[in-house]
């Protein structure tokens, strides 16, 4: 009977040798004729660990990492493929206290399977939620959906259910399922861990959808800096189509679905929904003015779906165990799971999905451990480049989407990007102001000038003019809040003002 050893395909694990570590393994077993069985699975999003090697045994699977190829000789004459002991043990996986602790509902299957087999998604629960799906009237998918509370996960928390209720009601002769894959926020990869590790829960959660409002065709827009997530997404939808799971008859439904990839060019600002709608049909990606809603006219003037992945990569489980199920997890009306992102300094970056109501200072302590410098946390950006810096003071807000926005912040995609007491804040500032600069699609007047003034006030901040400078970007920020046609320039103000009301002392430097 084969030896079967996990080694991930993750593009984090990728980086730092998976690839190396997989042909040396491959090389020691053909070498001392042993049958070895290499699964290429996705990353557990432990990435302090990878590439974290696992090894099937009767007592579970036994993770040993972060294994360079160097390693391998070592793990074979320590009889790692019996789980033996060796100085990159870990044990269990699952038993791992990061791993442990948390409520995998969208992850469930990401680091465990094959991300494309077949075989391994349906073994594990996948496909179960679209044959019910089939069986179900469209109108009380959307309803199961409204019930889960589930809302939009990249950034304004809109519920997915009444968007797809809209879609649902409107009429025309074709509608469309737009997946935002676009994850450009800083601190942000859980998209590209779901499309890398388990893609089949995606196109399953795109063809719900599909069914759902009665549309027929689905578009994944592709940030351009993911190739192993094209690649892996590509191969699983000719997969699926060739098993009849998408395609001109969905399970034998007689029912019509299919998906395509397009590919972005890396407009920061076409993660806003319109632009990306523009950049779809072959335009600039600039942003629209609402109304129209896209659920209504969308995609080439057509009613359209646009949600990001994980919004629909949650939908295969809400739809499979229910609505109510999905809303048991979490609080207030911040509904089921999130997978937060810990990245910059920070001890034990990786993903954490678990449900709304946990407080900054668990993520950043009991997940985190705290700086990788090992020096205190002095700030923490939550929700991409456009969202507040927070100081220590703040680490007790719990994360539910009114709670954080009461206390100044944005949860957005659940990036969180840390830094240790030596950052300097008003460089920080500086920063978000130049990225809008670079990054406006320029429609607008408040969004494409205010942030060019707005990066030459903070260098004049410096000296006797402070004083005034402050009080002439503050009433700039005011502009660009309440004036800016979207997000890209009514949110930059946030990280601005959140380091210069909460490290004054930063500002003050010559």
């Amino acid at each position: 009977m084969s030896s079967i050893v996990y080694v991930p395909s993750d593009s984090a694990a990728l980086s730092v040798g998976a690839d190396d570590v997989a042909a040396a393994i491959a090389r020691h077993a053909a070498a001392q004729e042993l049958d070895v069985r290499i699964v290429r699975n996705g990353s557990r999003g432990m990435l302090w660990l990878e590439p974290l090697v696992e090894v099937a045994t009767p007592a579970g699977r036994i993770a040993y990492g972060p294994v360079a190829a160097a390693d391998v000789p070592g793990l074979f004459a320590a009889g790692f493929l019996q789980g033996g002991a060796h100085a990159l043990r870990h044990g269990v996986t699952g038993a791992i206290p990061f791993l442990q602790r948390q409520t995998r509902l969208v992850f469930a299957r990401v680091g465990v399977t094959d991300p494309l087999s077949l075989e391994d998604y349906k073994a594990n629960g996948g496909l179960v939620a679209l044959q019910k799906a089939l069986a179900t009237a469209p109108a009380a998918i959307v309803e199961e959906v409204v019930t889960s509370g589930l809302r939009g996960r990249g950034g304004a928390g809109f519920p997915a259910g009444i968007k797809w209720r809209t879609v649902l009601g409107a009429t025309a002769d074709q509608k469309y399922i737009a997946c935002n894959a676009d994850e450009g926020d800083s601190g942000t990869f859980s998209d590209r861990m779901v499309m890398e590790g388990d893609p089949f829960v995606l196109l399953e959660g795109m063809a719900i959808a599909g069914l759902a409002v009665g549309a027929t065709e689905g578009y994944v827009y592709l940030r351009s800096e993911y190739p192993d997530a094209k690649r892996t997404l590509l191969a699983a939808i000719e997969r699926a189509c060739a098993a009849g799971w998408l395609g001109q008859n969905v399970l034998g439904s007689g029912k019509r679905f299919f998906v395509h990839v397009r590919l972005g060019a890396g407009a920061y600002i076409c993660g806003e929904e319109t632009a990306m709608l523009e950049s779809l049909e072959g335009k600039r990606g600039i942003v629209r003015a609402k109304p129209p809603l896209p659920a209504l006219q969308g995609l080439w003037g057509k009613p359209t779906v646009v949600n990001n992945v994980m919004t629909l990569a949650s939908v295969p489980w809400i739809v499979a165990h229910g609505g109510a199920a999905y809303a048991a997890h979490g609080v207030g009306r911040s509904k089921g799971t999130l997978p937060f992102q810990l990245a910059g300094n920070v001890k034990h970056g990786g993903l954490v999905e678990v449900p709304f109501g946990i407080t900054l200072r668990e993520l950043l302590y009991d997940y985190g451990g705290g700086t990788a410098s090992g020096r205190p946390i002095k700030a923490v950006q939550v929700g991409g480049p456009l969202g507040a810096y927070l100081p220590a003071s703040k680490f007790d807000l719990v994360l539910d989407y009114e709670a954080f926005a009461q206390g100044g912040g944005m949860i957005g995609h659940g990036g969180l990007v840390v830094f240790d007491d030596t950052v300097d804040m008003r460089a920080m500032a500086r920063y978000a102001m130049e990225f809008c600069v670079v990054e406006s699609c320029g429609k607008c007047t408040p969004c494409r000038i205010g942030s060019t003034r707005g990066v030459e006030v903070i260098d004049r901040m410096a000296g006797p003019q402070r004083p005034v400078q402050e009080k002439l970007l503050r009433e700039l920020c005011d502009t660009m809040a309440n004036a800016s046609l979207c997000a890209m320039g009514g949110l930059t103000p946030m990280p601005v003002l959140s380091a210069l009301d909460h490290f004054p002392e930063d500002f003050r430097r010559s």
